[in-house]
């Protein structure tokens, strides 16, 4: 059963708007599809500008060499519904492309989803980088609200949906996120290559309160996190409670954005983590774990194994009191206004036992970390600051061989293990690599 998107008037030239045309044959193949009969979309070489699309159960999203999924910059025909945003439960837009309580779902092929990010990062940051809903906020003291107002667009969302298979198409320009996984189960990324995301909080693919996934041989380059676990923030992230746990990450190449991550939505927790087998270059982090004193969660059996690293700024950075201007909510001193109900949510106080988190039993092994002669940018070995009332426990370093410009901070660690590190430091720390922060 194939439904040739072409079949339903889709024009493919790339202004004719065919997201009706496209979810008709959405929608029909759905009608047709079963557990035992799968139907299958395609999408053939053209530009399909577009605006949300739905996929159903029991179906394969096909997009051709040379097929564009290109979201409309007209913010209003894109439905805003109850998503998890950073984090939190609240409405805001949906994806271009949508899987929503469904199960076994495939979007295959060569094509590409493109976002035309710099319009949403126009919004959020102005043209130059400086300005935008970005630079108002932070003049009023909001800077941790902006994201949330400044509604942005991603590519791909997988939500409260179960045995889900996303393979070798390109995502690019993403308004905000690339891929968001939530609340979903045996999920498998293969081979995707996430690109030309220049933008801010353009995440490579983030994996957000999920159980059984494996994210492998994709390239990722983007200006946020490159791939991240993820369970809620805050107040929010401890009432929902859904922890992100037996996740594998292997066999990926890591280029710009800020590593792989654990957080900084730490709420619902994280465990059996397993990072293998990826090569970095010109990386702002290798393995990268941030949180804050509001966040709460338990992160516990992670394994970060065969790494290896060539200019990559902070090879291991362990910030769980990170970015406090955006990690700590509060409305500023005689504030007079609207106060919408997902600052409510936002500035919901945390009690100090629950917001604390806890780190414990981390394995990084095998790893290399080098830079080349011409190198000029940030080099920090270790930047791990952890809370003294409740330190990380059982961190072991083995077979670890890393060359920097400067050594960095280790506080807060209770039991740290190193067998067999190579150290290699050409001078003292410069304070001003404190708490890498791009936001």
């Amino acid at each position: 059963m194939i439904y040739n998107v072409r079949d339903y008037k889709a024009a493919g030239d790339g202004t004719t708007l065919d997201t009706k045309a496209i979810q008709a044959a959405i929608d029909d193949a759905a009608a047709h599809a079963s557990a035992d009969h799968k139907a299958k979309v395609v999408l053939p070489a053209g530009v399909y500008l577009t605006s949300s699309l739905f996929l159903k159960s029991h179906m394969e999203f096909h997009m051709e060499k040379g097929a564009v999924l290109l979201g409309t910059t007209d913010e209003s025909l894109y439905p805003i519904m109850g998503t998890r945003v950073a984090g939190i439960e609240m409405d805001w837009f949906v994806a271009i492309l949508n899987i929503n309580g469904q199960e076994d779902v495939t979007v295959t092929g060569e094509g590409t989803i493109n976002g035309q990010g710099p319009y949403w990062w126009d919004k959020y940051w102005g043209q130059d980088g400086t300005g935008g809903m970005r630079k108002e906020y932070d003049a009023r003291g909001l800077r941790w609200c902006a994201d949330y107002d400044c509604k942005r667009v991603r590519n791909l969302i997988v939500m409260e949906s179960r045995n889900i298979e996303l393979s070798g198409f390109k995502s690019v320009r993403s308004g905000f996120w690339n891929i968001h996984l939530c609340y979903s189960e045996n999920v498998h990324v293969d081979g995707l290559s996430i690109y030309d995301n220049a933008g801010p909080s353009t995440d490579g693919i983030d994996i957000d309160s999920c159980r059984h996934v494996v994210v492998e041989h994709c390239t990722v380059a983007c200006n946020d996190d490159s791939i991240c676990i993820k369970s809620g923030r805050d107040a929010d992230g401890l009432r929902v409670n859904r922890i992100c746990e037996d996740v594998v990450i292997q066999d990926c190449e890591i280029l710009t954005g800020s590593g792989v991550t654990i957080g900084s939505e730490t709420s619902g927790g994280a465990k059996n983590i397993v990072v293998r087998n990826l090569k970095y270059r010109n990386t702002d982090c290798g393995f990268r774990m941030k949180s804050a004193r509001t966040r709460g969660g338990l992160i516990e059996d992670v394994v970060v194994e065969n790494l290896s690293m060539v200019n990559v700024k902070y090879p291991f950075s362990m910030c769980l009191n990170w970015h406090p201007a955006y990690s700590y909510c509060e409305l500023p001193e005689n504030y007079e206004g609207e106060i919408p109900a997902h600052w409510k949510t936002l500035t919901q106080k945390v009690d100090e036992d629950l917001g604390i988190p806890k780190v414990k039993n981390i394995t990084i092994r095998n790893i290399t970390s080098t830079n080349e002669p011409d190198y000029d940018g940030p080099s920090r070995a270790f930047e791990i600051d952890a809370f003294a009332k409740k330190p990380m426990e059982n961190v072991t370093f083995e077979n670890v061989k890393i060359k920097a410009k400067e050594l960095g901070r280790i506080q807060g660690v209770k039991h740290m293990n190193w067998k067999d590190v190579e150290l290699s430091v050409e001078g003292p720390n410069n304070n001003q690599n404190d708490q890498y922060d791009i936001r």
